[in-house]
């Protein structure tokens, strides 16, 4: 089928001619031409659902702020992407930025904002650079900018950096960002962003994937966008194939793929002819699936239904020769660095989490261990103002549920026993 963010036709297209020659701008062209609540309800009939992680409809996000009376309001896409194993957003970024500008300008004309920011990671030098360009090159062209006249959006783009932090991304940390504060994540309630975000008025925080899809929803159609993948999970995803796979790499795919056959099938399977131990199909994040139970299908439902979900797109495979244990340790390593502090919970819960799973990677721990590992899941889990903590016991919980063996011979043999495995295998060699 075609492919709609990632299609030979619509990528590789940096530059504003090449763009509009294949059709860039036509959204943002009828999208100007309807009414704010026009764009909402079209949003809505396409059932467009955020790719940023919960995959909450887009269209329910915008109608709040739309409908909020306060006459200032802000449109925020987050490019911040700091997440292991996702590495979407930096390809649409480089390839494709006038397709995520014209998808920002929908967004803020949409929902009544006249200012829009694109917050990106501090890190991706390359990037900012492309999107620098593509927002002069859009300014000149009269798409970008605060003349509203026919056909011009009265638009105003921002670049904002991020610091470079996986906690910067969470929504409210970013408005922290861009109103010169450190990323810090407000309290919810009653700091939702529809309601109080930027600068204390209504905003919406849209991932770069989402707002990437606009300008062919508004160009093609609510209907055509429906005709891609099942009820309710409409449209492709991108995913982030990386991990113990031949090909690891990009894959556009519609919503309702085979988790099993973009392993198989896409990604080559393990490499050398392995076999899979478990996936992470949303990331570090979520909880991870052992390998009898990949038949399941890539959106949003069903990935719940299946005790997970799709994340960020990031999806990490793990092969037989490789051990679960160092795989956690390296994420929740992870997570204990990029909490803020705020929450004592996510603080402490952390770091006596990182310590357990690091005694029991190096053979130093005990079968307690494993036991105080699961205790101190059950007391920080949804413990913080943001997602962090909870994030940070789900590869934990997963990996001890279907993997509890592996943790225990770690304890047994007093070290890891795939560590010992490939030391013995090169001192044959």
């Amino acid at each position: 089928m075609e492919q709609v963010l990632l299609h030979p036709d619509r990528l590789d297209l940096p530059d504003l001619a090449a763009y509009e020659r294949a059709g860039g701008y036509e959204g943002l062209g009828k999208a100007l031409a309807m009414p704010p609540a026009g764009i909402v309800a079209e949003v809505e009939r396409a059932a467009l659902r955020g790719r940023g992680g919960s995959g909450f409809p887009t269209a329910v996000k915008w109608r709040m702020v739309l409908e909020n009376p306060s006459p200032e309001k802000y449109l925020v896409c987050n490019a911040n992407e700091d997440e292991p194993g996702t590495f979407k957003d930096q390809a649409l970024l480089l390839r494709a930025p006038h397709q995520l500008l014209e998808g920002i300008l929908i967004a803020a004309h949409a929902v009544g904002a006249k200012t829009a920011y694109l917050y990106i990671n501090g890190r991706f030098k390359n990037e900012i650079a492309v999107m620098t360009r593509a927002l002069s090159e859009a300014r000149d062209a009269g798409y970008v900018g605060t003349e509203e006249r026919p056909g011009r959006s009265g638009i105003e783009v921002r670049v904002v950096e991020s610091p470079g932090l996986y906690i910067g991304g969470e929504e409210t940390a970013c408005l922290e960002v861009i109103e010169g504060k450190a990323p810090i994540p407000r309290q919810k309630p009653p700091f939702y962003p529809a309601a109080i975000g930027l600068f204390g008025q209504p905003t919406v925080v849209n991932n770069v994937e989402t707002l990437s899809n606009l300008p062919h929803i508004l160009a093609r159609g609510a209907d055509w966008f429906r005709t891609i993948g099942p009820a309710n999970n409409h449209g492709t995803r991108v995913f982030c194939l990386s991990g113990d796979v031949e090909r690891p790499g990009l894959y556009e795919r519609p919503m309702g793929y085979s988790l099993r056959d973009i392993i198989e099938k896409d990604g080559g399977g393990i490499r050398g002819g392995g076999t899979l131990k478990a996936v992470f199909p949303g990331g570090p994040s979520l909880p991870l699936l052992p390998a009898d139970k990949i038949d399941v299908r890539l959106d949003f439902d069903a990935m719940k239904e299946a005790g997970t979900g799709l994340g960020t797109g990031g999806m990490f495979v793990v092969g037989e020769d490789t051990c679960i244990v160092d795989i956690v340790h390296g994420f929740v390593s992870f997570f204990e660095h990029g909490s803020c502090g705020q929450c004592p919970p996510c603080r402490l819960g952390t770091e006596t989490l990182e310590q357990i799973v690091s005694r029991i990677e190096s053979g130093k721990g005990s079968t307690a261990d494993i036991d105080a590992a699961l205790q101190v899941c059950r007391m920080i889990e949804r413990k913080g103002i943001c997602h962090l903590v909870t994030a940070a016991v789900q590869p934990v919980q997963s990996s001890i549920l279907h993997f509890r063996g592996e943790y225990e011979r770690h304890v047994a043999e007093c070290a890891c026993p795939f560590r010992r495995v490939k030391a013995a295998a090169g001192g044959r060699r």
